[in-house]
């Protein structure tokens, strides 16, 4: 009995030696590249959700007719999973991934040739009124960048630089550019709606001056940007005020909420404003980056 016991406590030892062996893998702290690379990830899944939500109303608002107006909604969902797949078990090099990235960009970029197709085809062609009122140009790009912030997340989990080009710069002038595109878009439904709200000029003017700042740190490795920081930061919440902007905007249609079937169709768009948001989570990482000036 007594031999029986020493086993018993000996086999006690070593399990609880085991588990706490396998609770100090478990959580240890994931180094600083798997951070930013999760960052990014949670950027991209942001864009993705906001692309996806984007189509489906406004996809659903032209009664989908042309069939090929549910590729943006597969393929942004596609993204989304994969995103939000690696955010929380993140992997190496995969087939899969590098699959759901290249059909992102490839889906946007021909969505955004579709969008040129739908204004140019109109009367009048390419005029202001078209621009106004047809597909707007720079949704689908959405969906592109968040694919392309996914090929940059695998560099920076790789620790490896893509096109000879640096993750970091890279990664700072997609956000750049991005803010750019997208300000252009917001500032041209803005002007549809006459800036009959002040803070309306918000998404024209905090963008394009956090591309410029981010395009400057670029420029000026190896120092600290604190500037840059704060208008990024600031983005993010612009992107979170903007939705909350364009809820209250529902509500001022006929019916309000209790009619939200038709006012979520008839805008403002909800899913729009966190696009920003998204930018400025990449943009942080960037910025994080350079300052260090080690991806």
């Amino acid at each position: 009995m007594a031999r029986n016991a020493e086993l018993v406590g000996l086999a006690a030892l070593a399990t609880l030696g085991a588990v706490a062996a396998a609770c100090r893998s478990t959580t240890t702290r994931p180094s600083a590249r798997s951070n930013n690379a999760r960052a990014v990830d949670s950027a991209s899944a942001l864009l993705a959700f906001s692309a996806l939500a984007d189509s489906s109303v406004e996809h659903y608002r032209g009664s989908f007719h042309n069939k090929t107006m549910y590729a943006p909604l597969a393929v942004s969902a596609l993204t989304l999973a994969a995103s939000l797949r690696d955010l929380f078990r993140p992997r190496g090099h995969d087939l899969g991934g590098s699959v759901v990235e290249n059909l992102a960009l490839t889906t946007g970029i021909i969505g955004t040739g579709f969008h040129i197709y739908n204004v140019a085809k109109r009367p009048g062609g390419v005029s202001w009124l078209n621009l106004l009122y047809a597909a707007p140009l720079g949704a689908p790009a959405a969906l592109s960048l968040a694919g392309l912030l996914r090929k940059v997340t695998r560099g920076l989990r790789e620790g490896r630089q893509i096109g000879g080009v640096r993750p970091s710069k890279l990664l700072a002038g997609l956000v750049s550019a991005g803010l750019i595109g997208t300000s252009a878009e917001a500032g041209l439904l803005h002007f549809r709606g006459a800036y009959h709200n002040p803070a309306m000029v918000i998404p024209i003017t905090v963008p394009p001056i956090a591309a410029a700042l981010l395009a400057y740190a670029i420029l000026t490795p190896k120092q600290p940007h604190p500037v840059t920081r704060w208008s990024l930061r600031l983005l993010a919440g612009v992107g979170l005020l903007g939705s909350g902007f364009h809820a209250y905007g529902i509500s001022r249609n006929m019916g309000g909420w209790r009619n939200w079937s038709q006012n979520l169709l008839n805008g403002p768009p909800l899913p729009a404003p966190p696009a920003f948001t998204a930018l400025a989570m990449a943009g942080l990482v960037a910025v994080r980056l350079i300052e260090r000036s080690d991806a």
